[in-house]
């Protein structure tokens, strides 16, 4: 027997909640992050951080980060994570920013 598209649409809904639910933990837990590493007192532009996220991103899914959560030595990275330079002031402000 065939759902009528009434519960259909009601699943959907349920399903979208969840989905929202699940993306404000996980925003929470990257903010969390990424205040704890110092983002937040770092003035830059919003495309540019994105595109860092992005890179960092991928190179996890390449396997070529480590996602052991272990520290190096007093230095404040985790293993396998390199030092990400990231361009502030002026050079931060040249781009798609009018």
């Amino acid at each position: 027997m065939k759902k009528p598209s009434s519960k259909i649409r009601e699943e959907i809904a349920r399903l979208q909640d969840q989905l929202k639910q699940a993306e404000t933990r996980e925003a929470e837990r990257i903010g969390r992050i990424a205040l704890k590493a110092g983002l937040g007192e770092i003035e830059i532009e919003e495309a540019t951080l994105q595109g860092a996220f992005e890179e960092i991103a991928g190179r996890f899914r390449k396997g070529k980060g480590q996602a052991t959560g272990k520290r190096n030595a007093g230095d404040g990275r985790t293993d396998g994570e390199t030092t990400a330079k990231v361009a502030t002031g002026a050079a931060a402000g040249s781009g798609s920013e009018a």
